[in-house]
This record gives structure tokens, sequence and C-alpha cells, in this order.
């Protein structure tokens, strides 16, 4: 910059304004992913849609992602919600703590290391053949966040139990079929074992269509990018003021609203937080809601 431009640029008018622009009010941010859909319960805790499951974009070898994260609570009710380093092959805080506290051999501990295990959560790319719930949904690509039993279910279909069933890849544009989201409330948590796979059929019968649909898929490695995760120093803070109870804590209900933790104070000298029990099979989708109802 020549000394000519320095003094045409350097006004009153554009710094004040700069400093009014910077303590001006600023508009709440929606951190809300338009691109994930959810199914929507009704007033009875039931819910219903139907999507296609579609295959891997161009340039990506699978048509999912996985992403392996932590959700518990500290000694004085605070959480920590956070994925876990493990996801890609790194050492993880959290994950060193259970090993230690398993490794004990004390049923004490290894109880902690229970309710501090990993939960696995998918993201895979579906398009939305019928949303009852929110029928503008329908005939959009979307991205779906999923636990491990609607996976269970998809590799039931891809290896079948028995010998008079034939094997079925449900990311498959012409050969895989529809998934019938069923959802029902049992017990307090979302129960799945009602879902199932249509009989085998295309998308569409006209690939333009398609290539259309392929091509406004979302790569899904992103959820599994560096970007994604903090830190191991990062984590291990966070780790130790939440057993210290010093911090803020993730929103749960909004990591449940398929929307990045937002965080809230929290007086941390409340009352004990309740204890949650979560047993192996609870899918990491119901498990966070009823984290959320009875944080």
């Amino acid at each position: 910059m020549s000394l000519s431009t320095l003094k045409k640029s350097n006004s009153l008018d554009k710094l004040l304004g700069a400093v009014q622009a910077e303590n001006a009010p600023q508009e709440k941010k929606s951190y809300q992913d338009d691109r994930l859909w959810k199914p929507v319960m009704d007033k009875t805790g039931n819910g219903y849609a139907v999507i296609r499951f579609l295959p891997a974009v161009d340039g990506e070898d699978m048509p999912w992602a996985k992403v392996w994260n932590h959700a518990f609570q500290g000694p004085t009710g605070q959480w920590y919600i956070e994925n876990s380093l493990t996801t890609v092959g790194q050492n993880d805080p959290v994950s060193e703590m259970n090993s230690a506290y398993w490794n004990s051999g004390v049923e004490s501990d290894k109880e902690i290391a229970r309710k501090q295990k990993r939960k696995l959560q998918y993201f895979a790319n579906i398009y939305v053949v019928e949303d009852p719930a929110n029928p503008q949904n329908e005939g959009k690509v979307m991205l779906y966040r999923f636990g491990k039993k609607i996976f269970d279910k998809c590799m039931e279909a891809m290896q079948p139990a028995f010998k008079d069933e034939t094997p079925v890849n449900p990311f498959d544009f012409w050969e895989g079929a529809n998934f019938k989201l069923k959802i029902r409330k049992v017990d307090g948590y979302w129960n799945y074992d009602k879902s199932e796979f249509e009989a085998p059929s295309p998308l569409f019968t006209d690939d333009e269509q398609l290539e259309e649909v392929w091509k406004k898929q979302y790569a899904l490695s992103e959820f599994t990018s560096a970007t994604n995760f903090k830190s191991y120093d990062e984590l291990k803070t966070r780790l130790d003021m939440v057993l210290a109870g010093t911090t803020t804590v993730g929103n749960v209900t909004a990591l449940m609203e398929d929307e990045p933790t937002a965080t809230v104070s929290v007086d941390t000298k409340a009352e004990p937080a309740p204890t949650v029990t979560v047993s192996n099979d609870d899918d990491t989708m119901s498990y966070f809601e009823k984290l959320a109802k009875e944080g």
C-alpha cells in the first residue's frame, strides 16, 4: 500500500463504522443443518416414513460414514458430548480413561466405564419417498443420522440369516429396496423393531432421474474430517472440566434434534444429577432422547 492510498483510506468515519458494526447486536445464527432429515413422532410417540438409502457419492467408496462419540454426565450433572478421536484411529482421553477403569478389575470402576462407553452413529444419503409428518420433504435428497439398530437392519438385508432369503443391497439404485421406518415408543425409548425393507425395486426406471438424484447427494467425508474433531488436548481439558464441574454443558436436546451442541450455563452446586442407565441395546438416538428428558 502506498502512502497516498493510506491517506485516503485512513478515514475516521470508516473506523467508527467498523466499531459500530462490531458492537451492534448480532443476529442469532441457526446451527440446524437443513440437510439432515429426521422422523417426527405423533402424539402417541409413534412415527412412520418411507426412505431409500442411496449409493456412495462420486469419489467415495462407502455409502455411509460412521462416527464414534461419547455422551455422559459428570458427577455434578454436567455433560460431556464430543466426537471420539477413535473414529479416525487416534487416541482419545475418554477411551483411555475407560480402559484404565475396566482393567482395574473393580466392579464399580467397570460400571463407570460402561456409562461412559462410546456410542456409534451413522450418516447416509437418503431419498425421502414418503414423510406424512412433513410431506414437503418427499422427493428430496437428504442426510440421515441413525444408530446401530437401523444399521443392523441394513446388514440383515445384505447378509440374510437364512438360505432361502436373497441378499439385497439397500444402497443400490436398481436392485435396492425402500425402507419403511416404523418407530414406536417402548418404555420411553424409540423402538425400530417393526421397521422393514420392501421388496427390491428400482428407485426410478429412468436412469436420467437416478443421475439427477445421485448428483444431489452430499459427500460423507466431512463427518470423518479432522475439522469434525477436537484435538486430544482440547478433549482432555473438556473432560477434566466436566469431571470437576467447572464449566458449561452441552444441550442434549439440541443434539437429539440433529443440531450441533449449544452451551448453557449450569450451577454446579445444584442437586446431584439423576442416574441414567443405558443398556447395550439402546439406540444412540433413543439414548439421547432419554437423556434430554431426564436432564
